[in-house]
């Protein structure tokens, strides 16, 4: 079996024995599911999976992930998770929340979406939720269903989506906490930052591809490119991109003390392709052109 893609609300709402109620949104208890073999799934909606017991039985890329108890997935429009089928079957455990993006056209939430950072986290950056957490989860959960079950009004769409936002506000807290309380997970990731682009600027990749982007630290420290960015600026006070500008502007300060060099060689050593782009980061971070700065100096 290849990948099974999921279009539409109500062809996964079927898939998992649900009626749909709405055709852009429904809540799915996974336990009410046909037992199923395991597969690769793609969703054109947003997906949210509230996994409830320990189970290794979801992939995502190439990395097997072990769930704890109260651990909520974000996948945005067309991300791939799941397993290749090996023939075996399983039961479906669980809750889903799962909207398209057409729900949120004209609403506040449609317009601040990108701002959950979290739909591109990876599967292992999932947030783990304490009991408390879980119970307000459910009640987002729940407030969304009675509306799904009342009859439409002209309330209907206004509400929920409300409690979308709302529920999604608290993932934003409890990840925050998350930050914070899996310290021992986390600690260490600024510090490795640090070491890599030491090692970065004192190798020869900047000559070879350029500047460090946040894409690559991330992948080097094994995390997706947005979590290692809100994990970044939670530690540091800075966005990973400042932070790795702060560093250039380091490097370049140091090298400026060497009179041999010229601005251009510093610029292309330090991986910029045109020489005025690193003229002008300089300028707007220390206030002074290379040259003037040189000249203080000496």
């Amino acid at each position: 079996m290849g990948i099974v893609r999921f279009d539409t609300i109500s062809q996964y709402s079927t898939f998992n024995n649900h009626e749909t109620l709405h055709p852009l949104v429904n809540v799915i208890d996974l336990s009410k599911a046909a037992p199923r073999q395991f597969s690769r799934m793609s969703y054109g909606f947003y997906t949210i999976f509230l996994k409830q017991i320990v189970c290794g039985d979801l992939r995502y890329g190439k990395q097997y992930y072990d769930y704890q108890e109260g651990t909520l997935i974000f996948l945005a429009p067309g991300q791939l998770i799941g397993v290749e089928n090996n023939g075996e079957y399983y039961q479906p455990q669980g809750h889903a929340l799962v909207f398209h993006a057409d729900l949120l056209l004209g609403t506040s939430l449609g317009t601040h979406i990108q701002e959950y950072s979290f739909f591109s986290y990876a599967v292992n950056e999932a947030l783990h939720l304490s009991e408390k957490e879980q119970q307000i989860v459910f009640d987002c959960f729940n407030k969304i269903k009675y509306e799904l079950e009342h009859a439409v009004d002209n309330h209907s769409k206004q509400l929920i989506v409300a409690n979308i936002e709302l529920f999604l506000k608290y993932c934003k807290r409890f990840y925050d906490r998350q930050f914070i309380t899996r310290d021992a997970v986390n600690r260490g990731v600024l510090e490795k930052f640090e070491q890599l682009l030491n090692n970065y600027f004192q190798s020869e990749l900047p000559q070879k591809i350029g500047l460090p982007t946040v894409a690559y630290m991330a992948a080097a420290l094994h995390l997706s490119s947005n979590y290692f960015g809100d994990l970044i600026k939670k530690e540091s006070g800075q966005s990973a991109q400042e932070y790795i500008q702060a560093k250039i502007i380091e490097a370049a300060k140091q090298r400026l003390y060497d009179p041999s060099k010229t601005v251009n060689e510093i610029a292309y050593e330090l991986g910029f392709k045109y020489p005025q782009h690193f003229s002008r980061l300089f300028k707007q971070r220390v206030g002074a052109t290379p040259l003037e700065f040189r000249n203080a100096e000496h």
